[in-house]
């Protein structure tokens, strides 16, 4: 442990087992081993926002004059709110020790880190970004913090359900290609598509693979037969024409 005033070393003591004892939603807080000055959090996207799915890591860095000067507050993972690794400009912050209330415990400053995150008003530190790039980003942050050896070590808990949804993913990728897979050879093996197009491009007709070629011959000979009876005739009556003339 490092060299810290009784104070704040008894008062983040009492803010961990308050944490303990009543969770905040969404939110996973630990302290270095070594350093109870040094706290890592972990804010889970809730399900009606755009960060969804993802998992976002950051520290929270206390003074020894704590609780009556704030912490700094940084994120680690990239997210598309908040740039990553810089001091955030927040009234619970180092920023704006005029606004700090020493009654603020540790729940108090990440209960209000998450909410400024949901919010889009601009503050030093924070960044803009599409929905689309906040969803990428919360897809991305599985992998991204499963690499940080410092994150396996503090939330092996957080780990495990991380672990969990990328086998999941990886069950859904492998399902998506093989129903691909199995689309394309249908395709080559001459299975018509939805639109009824056959791999040649041509359209399918019922019972065109299964044609009997004894029944094409058959028609053609009918055929053939009415039109020689046709000419017959033809010249027949041309005949008896041209004799009534004579």
């Amino acid at each position: 442990m490092t060299n810290t005033k009784p104070t704040a070393t008894c008062r983040l003591k009492q803010d961990y087992m308050r944490l303990k004892r009543d969770p905040v939603p969404y939110i996973t807080a630990e302290p270095l081993p070594s350093n109870i000055l040094e706290w890592h959090y972990v804010i889970k996207g809730p399900e009606d926002s755009p960060y969804y799915g993802g998992y976002y890591h950051g520290t929270l860095l206390f003074t020894k004059e704590f609780p009556f000067k704030p912490p700094s507050i940084y994120m680690t993972t990239p997210n598309g709110r908040f740039k990553t690794n810089k001091r955030l400009c927040l009234s619970i912050s180092d920023f704006h020790p005029d606004t700090w209330n020493p009654a603020w415990s540790v729940a108090t400053i990440l209960t209000g880190l998450l909410s400024f995150m949901l919010e889009t008003t601009p503050t030093m530190g924070s960044c803009e970004t599409t929905t689309y790039e906040k969803r990428r980003y919360a897809q991305q942050s599985l992998t991204f913090n499963m690499k940080d050896e410092i994150f396996q070590e503090l939330f092996p808990e957080v780990c495990e359900e991380i672990t969990e949804r990328l086998q999941q993913l990886e069950e859904q990728r492998k399902l998506a290609a093989s129903s691909v897979e199995s689309g394309a050879n249908g395709m080559a093996n001459g299975e018509t598509s939805a639109n009824g197009e056959t791999p040649d491009g041509g359209l399918f007709v019922a019972g065109r693979s299964g044609v009997d070629d004894s029944n094409i011959w058959h028609s053609l000979y009918t055929n053939l037969i009415v039109l020689v009876g046709f000419v017959v005739f033809a010249f027949i009556v041309h005949y008896v024409i041209k004799s009534i003339n004579i």
